[in-house]
């Protein structure tokens, strides 16, 4: 009868062993050891992440990035102080890469080169690169160019399809390197270049968010495909499913469509297609 009895409790012991709570590992781990998760993030690229008035991190991104905390501490059982890091487009990865951020949010491309150092959660959005000018300024497209200047922020993607842009188009024009998209803004309003190059989504943003937005003009066409994701650190599966749970649950709820519409949706006045087919193929089942 104990035989019978122990051997029922081993058969329990045993099934009920890879059921058990998995133990914390990686960013997870760190997070639930320090109470706090940090998020880096652009100062200056409306509407994805920017500075409010006050100083607080604003943005759609910011705002995934809530739902992403939410989920990490309900998978670890506590709550988590949020510290907000300011990374430049030369230093995010480096930042995520020397474990002085946990996640970066923000307008960032999804490429396979970067894969090479970081991992990359689902996308959170899709745009393109295009080209923004000053109203009175007649050269609105790349054809017209020709012995002018082009500003960009250097280490981005933006600046590689701008480069293929002027070679395939046979644009003898000059690409001015910047550190960050106020500083190119800065250089188009005082007129030290001809156009700023950035992904459309962030142009229409800088540009919402100016005091003299009609001074603006933005060019509807886009040179580049880019599709955003959030990057994690390399071979951390437990903290990507975490994120990527908190993704595809906004989806399936359709809440993101409500991120959009309150930092998106509101300068361009409507969705647009490929931004759907990104929800939809983002809504996952458990």
């Amino acid at each position: 009868m104990m035989r019978g009895k122990l051997a029922v409790i081993l058969l329990m012991v045993l099934f009920a062993s890879p059921l058990a709570a998995k133990e914390l590992t990686g960013t997870l781990r760190q997070i639930k050891e320090t109470g706090q998760i940090r998020i880096g993030y652009r100062v200056a690229e409306p509407p994805m992440s920017f500075k409010d008035k006050d100083g607080k991190p604003k943005g759609y991104s910011i705002d995934l990035g809530k739902s992403i905390v939410t989920e990490v501490e309900k998978k670890i059982g506590a709550k988590v102080k949020v510290q907000y890091v300011p990374v430049t487009a030369e230093n995010r990865f480096n930042a995520l890469v020397g474990n002085k951020i946990d996640i970066l949010c923000g307008a960032t491309t999804k490429t396979l080169s970067r894969s090479e150092r970081v991992d990359f959660t689902q996308l959170t959005f899709v745009t393109g690169a295009s080209l923004m000018t000053l109203q009175n300024n007649k050269d609105h497209d790349s054809s017209g160019f020709n012995g002018k200047k082009i500003g960009v922020v250097k280490g981005t993607t933006t600046a590689a399809f701008l480069k293929n842009l002027l070679q395939e188009t046979s644009t003898k024009a000059e690409i001015v390197f910047f550190d960050s998209a106020e500083e190119g803004v800065n250089a188009l309003r005082k007129k030290k270049i001809n156009a700023y190059a950035a992904d459309q989504i962030v142009l229409i943003g800088i540009a919402s968010k100016a005091q003299n937005r009609m001074d603006f003009a933005i060019d509807p066409n886009v040179f580049s495909f880019e599709p955003f994701a959030f990057a994690v650190r390399q071979n951390d599966a437990d903290f990507r499913l975490v994120a990527d749970r908190a993704i595809s649950g906004l989806c399936r709820s359709k809440k993101i469509f409500e991120i959009y519409d309150k930092w998106v949706g509101a300068f361009t006045g409507q969705r647009l297609p490929i931004f759907d087919a990104m929800v939809q193929l983002n809504t996952i089942p458990e």
